[in-house]
């Protein structure tokens, strides 16, 4: 079984319009694309370019916040369920029209743990039984506080807990490896722990969140296993390119797929 990647293009190719990303992605090799926030274009029109070119999108975020505020997702604060089902409703409606089979609903900052998580998990079942109706896949993802300081939950064993108390067969979890070695490392065995909830699997270099082909993971041995547990998702190719474009970077991408 041969893993196939997927390029995150909130990420890659990040001054181009986001068409020309997906038609950069294709042309690079991957077999899809993923996105944080591509409501700016109309669906319809992503849509065409994905089906013209023959890729597809895997996935895409629910949005973070209205303008001028910083909470980094509004699913899990208090006081904002109204604008987070609007923002799962949108993302969606937009996953549908483009085919996108995931929807990480971006949960927030918080301060109270015990009332965001049942603010969260409400939400989430919410999101949940309104995908089910489109065949989609909810994600939720930890953050490192590194990288957000705040964020809602920062652990697997935290997403595993509330994927388990919401209860919804469409709910899994984002495993990000950037995010979980910061935050807990010993990542073969948290993937053999949890590898029931997975849903999708995101890759850079940890610590600086480049190309994958340096740093302190070991990319092959961790996607081995992961082949060896049973993932048949995509790997999402979610980092920040060290040179001055994508392309010379790629090298990485051709090394990991004879893994």
């Amino acid at each position: 079984m041969n893993l196939e990647y997927s390029a995150n293009i909130g990420f890659l190719w990040s001054d181009l319009p986001l068409p020309e990303r997906i038609l950069a992605a294709k042309k690079a090799g991957f077999d899809a694309v993923e996105c944080h926030f591509p409501y700016e274009y109309p669906a319809k029109e992503i849509a065409d370019l994905l089906k013209i070119n023959g890729i597809p999108m895997i996935g895409l975020n629910t949005l973070l916040s209205p303008p001028g505020d910083s909470y980094f997702g509004v699913a899990a604060v208090e006081g904002k369920e109204e604008l987070a089902r609007q923002y799962i409703d949108k993302a969606i409606e937009y996953a549908t029209v483009v085919g996108a089979s995931n929807i990480n609903v971006v949960a927030g900052k918080s301060t109270n743990t015990k009332t965001s998580d049942l603010v969260y998990r409400e939400n989430l079942r919410y999101a949940c039984q309104q995908a089910a109706k489109e065949g989609k896949t909810i994600l939720i993802e930890p953050l490192n506080p590194r990288a957000v300081a705040d964020y809602h939950f920062k652990s697997i064993e935290h997403a595993a807990a509330i994927v388990d108390s919401v209860a919804e067969d469409n709910l899994k979890v984002m495993f990000d490896v950037f995010h979980t070695q910061i935050v807990q490392g010993d990542l073969v065995t948290l993937l053999q722990n949890y590898i029931g909830y997975i849903g999708h699997v995101q890759i850079s270099a940890v610590h600086d969140r480049g190309e994958p082909d340096v740093g302190e993971v070991n990319y092959p041995f961790v996607l081995e296993n992961l082949v060896k547990l049973g993932y048949r998702g995509f790997i999402g190719a979610e980092y920040k390119p060290r040179g001055s474009t994508v392309e010379e970077g790629l090298v990485w991408l051709e090394q990991f797929r004879r893994i």
